[in-house]
């Protein structure tokens, strides 16, 4: 019988180049603390994953890790701290789930810069989810996007992540990920520049 436990792994420790070059001067320390209807972009994540009922949440962080942490005052969250976040996603990745225990039977990876995943998407994945398979994983309009749920059953490949591999690495060529298609653009719809996030 599969553990009821579902997780949260935020990943919230990139240096988001793209959108600090694009800033200029006005640079923040990183976008995940900017503003989006009143919320920083990371907030907006967290929220959602709390509003869905994953437990523990954990945020990874790295980069301006202090600055995140701000605009999670007073959240019930869990931070992993990530010195190697230079190196990729896949370090990040590596270690929020050996932050997990042996109740949790899945995590939903969240990306930090992601603030129109609701919960009600999560929750949609959650719902589905079950002992045959490693992965869900959302479609939009024929492609697949975040976040994704990965089962425990995928620790130990996850534990030799390097590089910036990640989730789209883990499940290629796998059987045994289920994808819903989804109805939603958040899905695909992640922050890399100023003119993203103003557009969004």
């Amino acid at each position: 019988m599969m553990k009821n436990k579902i997780a949260a792994v935020i990943l919230a420790a990139g240096e988001g180049k793209r959108f600090r070059a694009a800033s200029g001067t006005q640079a923040l320390a990183t976008k995940l603390i900017a503003d989006y209807k009143g919320k920083p972009l990371v907030r907006h994540v967290v929220d959602a994953a709390l509003a869905a009922g994953l437990a523990p949440v954990i945020v990874v962080t790295g980069h301006a890790a202090d600055d995140v942490k701000r605009t999670l005052v007073n959240c019930p969250v869990r931070y992993v701290q990530n010195d190697d976040y230079a190196s990729g996603m896949g370090s990040s990745l590596r270690l929020g789930f050996a932050a997990l225990d042996g109740q949790t039977g899945g995590a939903m990876v969240l990306l930090g810069d992601m603030p129109l995943v609701d919960a009600a998407l999560i929750s949609e994945m959650t719902r589905v989810f079950a002992d045959d398979v490693s992965a869900i994983v959302p479609v939009f309009e024929g492609e697949r996007g975040n976040p994704v749920l990965l089962s425990m059953r995928l620790a130990p490949e996850i534990a030799v992540l390097t590089g910036d591999a990640g989730a789209r690495y883990l499940l290629r060529g796998r059987e045994d990920v289920r994808e819903i298609v989804v109805s939603t653009p958040a899905a695909r719809l992640d922050i890399d520049t100023p003119d993203a996030l103003k557009n969004l």
